[in-house]
């Protein structure tokens, strides 16, 4: 499909749950498709990206385009600070 996004429905964390939803937010309103891949259905797939985004301890969210890793919510932020969200996704 493109753009991936690792995120988690099961999180005591409001941080969490508020850097997904704001990621979902600023894609949907760029019109940018992605697959949502929740990480607390299979804990493969929390390794699964630990081991793409090259940090074990990484938590969602965590952006790839196909299999090519983009980086987590504070990347994703500075790209949308400087408009470069589409570079960032590696889209452009």
């Amino acid at each position: 499909m493109g753009v991936r996004l690792y995120y988690t429905t099961v999180t005591a964390s409001r941080e969490v749950k508020s850097q997904q939803a704001e990621v979902m937010r600023i894609l949907e309103s760029k019109n940018i498709q992605y697959e949502l891949i929740d990480i607390s259905a299979d804990g493969a797939l929390r390794n699964e990206m630990r081991t793409k985004s090259g940090n074990p301890n990484a938590v969602p969210p965590q952006i790839f385009n196909e299999d090519q890793y983009c980086g987590g919510y504070m990347m994703f932020s500075e790209a949308v600070e400087e408009d470069t969200v589409e570079k960032f996704l590696k889209l452009a």
